[in-house]
């Protein structure tokens, strides 16, 4: 009751743990309707949580070896797991099994490090390899295709990478419209491809970061922060990208962070860092082998470090903030899944319209007709009338949270429009099926 009196437009920092789940999770993603949890296991297993009852609604098993991503599509219907074991599966949860029915199984020649949904179409997946090799995946039957994505080299940095290896792609995300794939590499580049062309449009050098190893946006996707081997997060406001020229030019330009974020004292690496649903805060999940920390800072203050919430002794090694309020999913080394919220205060008067909170007791003036007693008749013909109602406890409607993608109009842009080509069936409103075990032992 409290939470949905809450002002939307106020997010501030969660500040204390609510539950914990107990799952053997290597890390944890909010669904975009902020009721389900999904967390991959290093068992090759995956489970998703309800979080409104605290319980596993769905096991997601199909893999060999450990999990090592999990995303939702749009309207929380497809959940995609990725593995070592070469595997990337989407799973459809409005099937009424347990595990879900396999929607596709996409199969590719090394481990797969991570992979991702298009925000507009999970059909198209963006897939990074443990070798250091990015692809786009489109599974539409009119675009079929399965692209990787090669960093433009000028000959005269050709002759010099001779006798080099080639700089690693290390992390591989699509911006929030999609319209773009942003590629951190082990050379602190970031390489910004056309989703649709599939061709680079941009290059951005980021000084002293060393390998980029994490790309997380904010919501609007005007900017980005940067996790590098430096153990320093950066924020990066990303310039205005043109469509991609005939002749293959892209930007040639060095990017200065607006924000550097560290630990000056203890001098940590981070694991995971993730904005808050305004992009006011930023949360950055510490790599301290001693304890679970995950650090606050204040964005709109220009960055000011706000606080440090302490999680105990299980060591961090994943964060994730809700996609609508002051709420983190963080992981800790053991698998457990904390859930951080920010404690409101009670307010009694918002149960009832005409609850009056007073200082001091007050002698209580009974209305003429508050307690008369009412014909019994009428009492058995409305308690009937309201078991006749049907109840449906076997499914759930899924609240409509489409993020950020609507912003952008199909009608305005050629990329956004190549997307919404061929739809998938990921619609609002679809039924989530609830099974039930059924109890073997006859009493």
């Amino acid at each position: 009751m409290n939470g949905t009196l809450a002002n939307p437009f106020n997010i501030t920092y969660p500040t204390a743990v609510q539950t914990s789940l107990h799952s053997g999770a290597s890390f944890a993603k909010f669904d975009p309707s902020g009721r389900f949890v999904a967390a991959g296991r290093g068992d090759g297993s995956a489970r998703v949580w309800d979080l409104n009852t605290k319980s596993t609604v769905r096991w997601l098993e199909g893999h060999v070896k450990g999990v090592t991503s999990v995303d939702w599509s749009r309207n929380s219907r497809y959940v995609l797991t990725a593995s070592k074991d070469w595997n990337v599966v989407v799973w459809d949860l409005a099937s009424e099994t347990d595990p879900p029915k396999r929607k596709v199984t996409v199969r590719f020649d090394a481990p797969v490090a991570s992979a991702a949904f298009h925000p507009r179409n999970s059909q198209i997946l963006l897939v990074l390899l443990g070798a250091g090799d990015a692809y786009i995946v489109d599974l539409r039957k009119q675009h079929r295709t399965r692209v990787e994505l090669c960093e433009v080299e000028d000959e005269a940095e050709e002759e010099t990478q001779i006798n080099k290896a080639r700089p690693a792609m290390t992390v591989a995300r699509f911006d929030p419209s999609g319209k773009h794939v942003f590629l951190g590499t082990s050379s602190a580049h970031i390489l910004v491809f056309n989703t649709r062309t599939k061709t680079m449009i941009a290059r951005h050098k980021i000084s002293g970061a060393g390998v980029i190893k994490g790309l997380e946006f904010a919501k609007n996707g005007r900017r980005v922060v940067t996790n590098s081997s430096d153990r320093t997060l950066r924020q990066l406001n990303l310039p205005l990208y043109a469509p991609p020229s005939a002749d293959g030019a892209y930007i040639e330009q060095e990017l200065e962070p607006t924000y550097r974020f560290s630990d000056p004292i203890n001098k940590v690496a981070w694991h995971a860092m993730s904005y808050s649903p305004d992009g006011e805060w930023l949360a950055g999940g510490a790599a301290d082998n001693a304890a679970h920390k995950i650090y606050i800072w204040d964005i709109g203050n220009e960055g000011q470090f706000a606080s440090a919430l302490d999680g105990g002794r299980e060591p961090l090694i994943h964060v994730h903030w809700h996609p609508s309020k002051s709420a983190i999913a963080s992981t800790t080394n053991q698998g457990n899944i904390l859930i951080w919220h920010c404690p409101i205060p009670e307010r009694w008067g918002a149960f009832a319209g005409g609850f009056e909170e007073v200082d001091e007791n007050v002698e209580y003036e009974e209305r003429e007709d508050e307690f008369d007693i009412e014909d019994e008749s009428e009492l058995a013909l409305r308690k009937q009338k309201a078991e006749e109602e049907e109840v449906d406890i076997a499914t759930v409607e899924v609240e409509e949270k489409n993020g950020d993608y609507w912003k952008w109009n199909a009608e305005d842009d050629e990329d956004i429009a190549w997307a919404d080509d061929e739809p998938d069936d990921d619609l609002p409103g679809w039924k989530f099926k609830i099974l039930m075990e059924e109890d073997s032992e006859m009493i």
